[in-house]
């Protein structure tokens, strides 16, 4: 993905965006930033649009990069002296304190633009909590013209502490109608409403499952979740076949299958379900289970994905996941 293209913002950022401008325009920038909202709306895009903006010598009228002055071209390629990232070094890893430890040097130092010296920090969760007591204290003493930007999804894995000294900036989900003409742009067109449910309305997550052919795979999943609980097929045969499919993903699926059918125990709007597009095979489900057997399976779902995270071995995680499934739907 490019970034530091002020023209390339997403449109559900552009209330965000002028949130962050109002920093330039008032010539007051926070010393620090976090950046929060769910997975797939594009938050590092909006924090390397601010800091090309923050660090160009030339912006517009409407406080944009200029995209031609030196710092423009030294930060689209990624070689910007008073600019730097740091991020987990592999995907699902912690941010370490030695990673924290190698930011003195850069905040101590001047710009050699003369102007501001700026830091990204993507999943700012995943700072270990050394990490993060090391990171509180740049905070604490604050280096002039100095702005540090965190992004997460879960501000509150942060400790109070770092929390209270950001200006806090939340990005929403954009509105499905927002959402689903974004995704025809991309020449997305069919199943817009139910990529949209899965991926939780984040477009572009809902983009990569269009690509990645998601839809497919859960419908053939839920196939087997049905055939499980019908006594109708293996849970260590699904077990194993499931081994291909993300597990992260395998166990949002199986968790949305089970609050909607809760939902239809209820008798809620189907239209508010995660999936509405299974409704009939969930509504079958929630008139022949037991309403306290299925609360107990979804806390046995809950416990499963903090294990996700863990070394313990992913094919027996699901394999006890399948087989309560199947005694559960057992009449």
């Amino acid at each position: 993905m490019t970034m530091g293209n002020n023209k390339d913002l997403y449109p559900w950022l552009l209330g965000s965006w002028s949130h962050l401008i109002e920093y330039l325009g008032h010539q007051r920038i926070p010393q620090a930033v976090m950046i929060s909202g769910q997975k797939g709306l594009g938050k590092q895009r909006l924090a390397w649009n601010f800091a090309k903006s923050l660090l160009c010598e030339q912006r517009t009228s409407e406080f944009r990069a200029c995209s031609q002055c030196s710092s423009c071209q030294l930060f689209s390629a990624k070689t910007h002296p008073d600019f730097t990232v740091i991020q987990p070094e592999e995907s699902g890893k912690s941010i370490s304190i030695d990673q924290i430890r190698g930011l003195t040097s850069f905040l101590s130092l001047s710009s050699q633009f003369n102007n501001y010296r700026l830091l990204i920090i993507n999943d700012a969760h995943r700072l270990t909590h050394a990490a993060a007591n090391s990171f509180l204290k740049n905070l604490e003493e604050p280096v002039e013209k100095t702005c540090i930007i965190l992004i997460s999804g879960f501000p509150s894995a942060l400790p109070a502490t770092i929390r209270s000294r950001c200006q806090i900036l939340f990005v929403p989900a954009p509105k499905s109608k927002v959402a689903m003409h974004w995704l025809q742009q991309q020449q997305i067109s069919e199943h817009l409403d139910i990529l949209l449910e899965i991926a939780q309305g984040s477009p572009l997550i809902a983009l990569e499952y269009a690509k990645d052919g998601v839809l497919e795979s859960r419908k053939s999943c839920f196939n087997d979740w049905l055939k499980i609980s019908r006594q109708q097929a293996s849970p260590i045969i699904i077990a194993e076949h499931w081994l291909q499919f993300p597990d992260s993903l395998l166990l949002f699926w199986m968790i949305s299958w089970v609050v909607d059918t809760l939902k239809c125990y209820f008798n809620q709007n189907p239209d508010k379900c995660y999936n509405s597009d299974f409704e009939s095979s969930l509504q079958e489900l929630a008139q022949r289970l037991e309403l306290k057997r299925l609360f107990k399976f979804y806390d046995l779902l809950l416990r499963q994905k903090q294990h996700l995270t863990s070394q313990l071995n992913k094919q027996l995680i699901f394999e006890e996941i399948l087989i309560n499934w199947s005694q559960l739907c057992k009449k």
